[in-house]
Formats: C-alpha cells, sequence, structure tokens
C-alpha cells in the first residue's frame, strides 16, 4: 500500500522521547502541533466570540466548552493522522486523490477568511498592547506584523514551533482573570452542566459564531501540514520516508492532540465565565472585541483581571496570527505544486513566503481602511461556515479510505465522533442562513 503502520523503527530523533523515563519531561517533549493547534484556535477573534458570548448570555454558554472538546480532539487527531500516514498535507492529499475543481476552491475562501480574520487579529494585538502601554493603536500595527513575518520569514521550523509553545502560556492569563472575577459557584454548575438551547436568532446566532470559530478550516490545514514538518525535522525529507505510522507514533499524536484541544476549551471555557461574571452582570453586554472586554472589566474585576485578559490577548494574537496565514501558505502551495515549508529558505520557497507576507500586509491594511472589524469577522463566520461542513466529509472520506490510509483508517468510534461533529457543522451552516439579517 506504501502506508499504514511503519514496519521500520522509529526515527533517531524520536528515539530519546521513548527512552525518556520521566513521565513529566516525556509529556512535555510529547507536545508540539496539537497543542500549538489548540492554542492557536484561541485566537483574538475566537477570544472576542467567547467574551461576547459570557458577556451577552451568561454562563448560559459554558456548556458548549464540553460538547465542543471530543469533536475538536477527534476532527484534529483525524487531520494529524492523515498527515502522518500519508506524509502530506491536506490540499497535497486533496490534489493527489480529488478533483481540481473541487481543491481550488476552498484554497481561495481559506485564504480570503484566514487574511481578514489576521488582520483583525493583528488590530486586536495593538489594542491589546494599548491597553497596558499608552501607544496609539496605530502606530502599532504595523511594527507588529513586521515581527510577525520576520519570526515565520527568517525563523527555523523549530524556533518557530518552540516560540509558538511559550505563547501558549499567555492563555493562562484567562483563568486568572476568571477567577478574580469570583462567580457564583451555583450558576456557573447550572451552565456548565445543563445545556441551554433556545430557538431565539440572537442565541441560535451566538451558538453558530461559537462552533464556526472552535472548529474552523485553518485548523483542519495546519495540523496536518505541521505533522509533516515535524516528520521533515526528523530527517525524513522525502515522501516515501514520511509515509505510514508506528503504533508509539500515532499514541504520541494522539497525547498532543488531546492535550492541546483540552487546553483550547479550557480557555474558553473561563473567557466565557470571566466576562459572564462580571459584564453580563453588570448588564454591560455591548462589547465589539476582546479588547474592549479587558478594558470593561477593569472596574469590575480590578485592573489585574484587566491586565491578565490584555496579556493573554497579547500572547494568543502572536501565535494565531502566523497560524491563520501560515495554513493558507501551506494550503495553496500544496494544491499549485509549489516549493513549501517554514525549514526552506526564502529564496527556494519563494511563492511559499509569499502567500504569508502578502496576506499579513492586505491584512495590516484592514486597519487602516476603515472596514469595521466585527463586520469582516462575521464574513470571516460566513466563509468558514461554508467551507467547514464539506471540508468535513473530505477529512472523513479520506481517514476512511484504505488507497489513502493503508490499515490506519479509522476506528468505530472516531468515526462516531467524526462524522456526529459534520452533521452538527451542517446544521450549523443551515442556522447560520436561517439566522442572519444583513
Amino acid at each position: 500500500m506504501g502506508t499504514g503502520k511503519r514496519k521500520r523503527k522509529a526515527s533517531p530523533s524520536a528515539r530519546p522521547l521513548i527512552r525518556e523515563r520521566n513521565p513529566v519531561k516525556r509529556f512535555l517533549k510529547i507536545l508540539g502541533p496539537g497543542l500549538i493547534t489548540g492554542a492557536s484556535d484561541d485566537d483574538p477573534s475566537g477570544i472576542g466570540t467567547y467574551a461576547l458570548a459570557g458577556a451577552s448570555l451568561g454562563f448560559s454558554t459554558l456548556w458548549t466548552a464540553l460538547v465542543t472538546f471530543p469533536m475538536m480532539t477527534a476532527v484534529q487527531f483525524i487531520c494529524a493522522k492523515i498527515g502522518m500516514v500519508t506524509g502530506m498535507g491536506l490540499a497535497r492529499v486533496l490534489r493527489r486523490h480529488y478533483s481540481r475543481a473541487l481543491l481550488y476552491p476552498v484554497v481561495a475562501g481559506l485564504a480570503i477568511a484566514n487574511t481578514i480574520n489576521a488582520g483583525t487579529d493583528i488590530g486586536a494585538i495593538a489594542a491589546a498592547v494599548n491597553l497596558l502601554v499608552p501607544i496609539p493603536v496605530t502606530a502599532l500595527v504595523v511594527p507588529i506584523a513586521l515581527v510577525i513575518l520576520g519570526l515565520q520569514v527568517w525563523g527555523s521550523y523549530r524556533l518557530i514551533a518552540r516560540t509558538f509553545k511559550w505563547l501558549t502560556l499567555a492563555l493562562f492569563a484567562y483563568i486568572g482573570s476568571a477567577l478574580y472575577a469570583r462567580p457564583d459557584l451555583g450558576e456557573v454548575l447550572r451552565g456548565t452542566l445543563i445545556p441551554t438551547l433556545s430557538l431565539d436568532a440572537r442565541f441560535m446566532t451566538m451558538l453558530v459564531a461559537i462552533l464556526g470559530t472552535t472548529i474552523s478550516p485553518y485548523l483542519f490545514f495546519w495540523q496536518a501540514s505541521q505533522e509533516v514538518e515535524e516528520e521533515i525535522s526528523m530527517g525524513r525529507r522525502t515522501l516515501k520516508a514520511r509515509r505510514g505510522a508506528t503504533d508509539t507514533e500515532m499514541r504520541f499524536a494522539r497525547v498532543d492532540v488531546t492535550t492541546g484541544m483540552f487546553f483550547s476549551n479550557v480557555v474558553m471555557y473561563f473567557i466565557i465565565l470571566a466576562t459572564a461574571a462580571t459584564l453580563f452582570k453588570a448588564g454591560q453586554a455591548d462589547i465589539q472585541s476582546a479588547a474592549e472586554a479587558a478594558q470593561a472589566l477593569r472596574p469590575l474585576a480590578g485592573d489585574a483581571a484587566s491586565a491578565l485578559l490584555a496579556l493573554g490577548l497579547i500572547g494568543a494574537g502572536f501565535l494565531g496570527v502566523p497560524v491563520l496565514t501560515g495554513s493558507s501558505a501551506y494550503a495553496m502551495a500544496e494544491a499549485l505544486g509549489w516549493e513549501y515549508g517554514l525549514d526552506e529558505k526564502p529564496r527556494r520557497a519563494k511563492l511559499f513566503y509569499a502567500t504569508i507576507i502578502v496576506p499579513t500586509l492586505i491584512g495590516m491594511l484592514i486597519n487602516f481602511v476603515g472596514i469595521n472589524p466585527i463586520r469582516a469577522l462575521f464574513w470571516t463566520a460566513v466563509i468558514n461556515g461554508f467551507l467547514a461542513p464539506p471540508m468535513l466529509v473530505l477529512i472523513m472520506l479520506i481517514a476512511n479510505t484504505p488507497r489513502i490510509m493503508g490499515e490506519r483508517t479509522n476506528g468505530r468510534w472516531i468515526n462516531i465522533v467524526g462524522w456526529a461533529t459534520t452533521a452538527v457543522m451542517f446544521a450549523a451552516t443551515i442556522a447560520l442562513a436561517l439566522t442572519w439579517s444583513p
């Protein structure tokens, strides 16, 4: 078959991990693409969505963090498995096994949505820095964009991966801010354990927004491509060398992805909790961004909570923007057959790096041309809402095709969760169409 279980031993790069006897050290070394993907899901636009959910609907959406955890974990593990077993990113798998007429619109839609999202995230980082240091937001936008580009263009994959792993720590600030808010335990437990559903247009729109920002197409492409990058960094530079995966490698990937998705949903949970306990209680539901939520928290939960939210937002932005532009670049390069990879020199992969630089600069300009960021994010959600369900169908079909996956096709339980997630995302798209008013 050429795919499936590897018959050879683990690579020299993986052997120290297998031999590590200290369970804590081994666990920390296992963490990589899954942790980064999970943390990047809590980018500033996602944080803004969760903050708005807490501010406008209180504790009634806390349960979504529990429900989306298995959904995210199943989908991202399947994407990781596709990358590891085939040795290719999602777009390259689609190019090889499916019609180009299907591939190109998906990649184009992904690139447009990610560019808009990256632009609003750059503005959010600037606004968060402004909360801590009195520098005008417009003066911060360009330097922030250039710092992000510098890391992506001139940093090696290992440097970028290490930097991203450290940036995930910033998201713990949201847990701290929730504790400062001193929520009512009884209300928190009810909101967490008793799902609230309403056919009210406002509630349905918010529920769709939560699902759309939590299970996003860019994460599918990023996860698979980063698994390939991990293998390349281990010395498996040819497609033949990367194909297949050992049981140990699959187990490590499962731990990595599960940890990343758990971390992502814990952060999501505490953002909703913090804003529900403060802004909702104070009747301040009209917030337009994550930075506004941080600012509004100051008189209600104290300067420390506001500062923690701002710090978390900065870290989330510096993590989220490169993942957004990077996932687009990987998808376009794989779809069009370009040289690609964060370990490649810019002169060898000019078009790949161009598709990182140009969207970042376009996103940066969004902050200067008077485009309403909330409106821009809404259209991003619309694009992602229509991209995610068919992409999930393709991912599930790929993961169940022996010709592509060999012996690593999906088992029963991951199929159940994966197809259930697909059905929920289709329902979310329909709900978005029914509840949207221009």
